[in-house]
């Protein structure tokens, strides 16, 4: 085992001088391999980042996977239970399966009062847990939370819109906005969210606020709550049968009991980004693809000039394995190398803040640099240096010991 070791990295050893004496012939080469590697590793890199990035989306709009929503209507589509008939069956249902994060979610219209007049904005109603089902965070401030359910004034969270016309205060100053309704109400603005839109204008505030709110009955006409639940994808079907059996036996006839599964996995999962990822590594591998013919040619070349060198070895007691092994490590060591140097210029160009900020400027939860590219990168350089290695170790296992004499 010992003598296996010792000559393998004699080998490696050997062949890195080679590498180093024949460098001006393999430079050129080697660029086209360092240029490809750092292509894949980018790639596969910047792919994690987007791949984030559409994971975020989509859970923002659709929950994380998976997520169930359940709506009880009459037979016209627009009626439903009472708020209180309603709020007991959804949460005899999260006890009755142990659904840890489930949240009742209203879309709405509020009229909301600011210096510029009054303007007609979306209302997201929610309970404290639809932030983490759905990835919601503030880009200033904080989201109304479970602590804000027992204050009198409504905890309600703006888009940046909103902000800019009521001044931009800050948050700590405790902004108010007035809720128009039957009576108006003040809410006390405790953080903002990103825009949808140039002219969209949304608040977000807690259920059960809002059902404190005395809101005129034609703000409310045809407007369905529903309960979200965040399940196991492995319990999503199981879990939609039962909650429509279960909901249905409760309410009974001329009752609809819709359950529908909205997050980005419901339609199988498949990756909106692959078409790119092939398109981009068919590319880099194209470029890989060329820097080891490049590597093949410049291996043959050198292999020819040095087959007095190879002949004298043979004579010298030199097997057919060890000089195979020792010019196939040749291209092996130097495509590493390159490969090495690839995967660097990679990780430095990823990590730069101006390539951080194009790559990933509306990520939250940037993924750090995945060592699997990395990796990706060495192994695709090893190959690639075996593979171009392999002609001319045949090349070099054919010279025979007369052949020193003639050369």
């Amino acid at each position: 085992m010992m003598r296996l070791l010792t000559g393998a990295i004699g080998a490696v050893v050997e062949a890195w001088s080679e590498v180093r004496v024949h460098r001006t012939r393999v430079l050129l080469s080697l660029i086209g391999v360092a240029v490809a590697v750092a292509a894949i590793t980018g790639v596969v890199a910047v792919g994690g980042v987007l791949q984030q990035s559409f994971t975020e989306s989509s859970e923002r709009y659709g929950g994380r996977p998976a997520m169930l929503s359940v709506s009880v209507t009459d037979n016209t589509g627009t009626g439903t239970p009472s708020a209180s008939t309603l709020d007991a069956a959804f949460a005899r249902l999260a006890e009755r399966y142990g659904v840890r994060y489930h949240a009742r979610v209203l879309q709405a219209a509020l009229s909301v009062d600011t210096p510029q007049g009054t303007l007609q904005s979306n209302a997201l109603v929610v309970d404290p847990d639809y932030p983490t089902m759905h990835r919601l965070r503030a880009t200033t401030g904080r989201l109304p939370d479970r602590a804000d359910e027992k204050n009198l004034a409504p905890a309600v969270s703006i888009d940046a819109n909103t902000w800019k016309l009521l001044g931009s205060p800050p948050i700590a100053s405790h902004p108010t906005i007035t809720l128009e309704g039957s009576q108006p109400v003040t809410a006390v603005v405790v953080g903002v969210q990103r825009a949808d839109c140039d002219q969209c204008y949304s608040v977000t505030m807690l259920y059960d606020q809002y059902q404190r709110l005395d809101l005129s009955a034609d703000q409310q006409q045809g407007v369905v709550p529903m309960w979200e639940a965040w399940v196991p994808p492995a319990h999503a079907r199981g879990l939609s049968e039962r909650f429509t059996s279960d909901l249905g036996s409760e309410f009974g006839a001329g009752w609809n009991v819709s359950v529908g599964r909205n997050d980005y996995l419901a339609g199988g999962g498949m990756d909106p980004l692959l078409p790119l990822k092939l398109g981009v590594g068919g590319i880099a591998g194209l470029v890989l693809l060329l820097g080891a013919l490049g590597l093949l040619n410049i291996s043959l070349v050198t292999v020819r000039y040095r087959i007095r060198e190879i002949g004298i070895r043979r004579s010298f007691g030199a097997t057919a394995g060890r000089v195979f092994f020792s010019v196939m490590m040749e291209s092996v060591v130097a495509t590493v190398a390159a490969g090495f140097v690839g995967v660097i210029v990679a990780i430095v160009a990823l990590k730069n803040p101006l390539s951080a900020s194009l790559v990933a400027q509306t990520v939250q939860d940037v993924p750090p640099f995945p060592v699997s590219a990395a990796i990706l990168g060495l192994v695709v350089s090893t190959v690639v240096g075996a593979l171009a290695g392999l002609l001319p170790a045949i090349v070099a296992v054919r010279v025979k010991p007369i052949d020193a004499i003639r050369y």
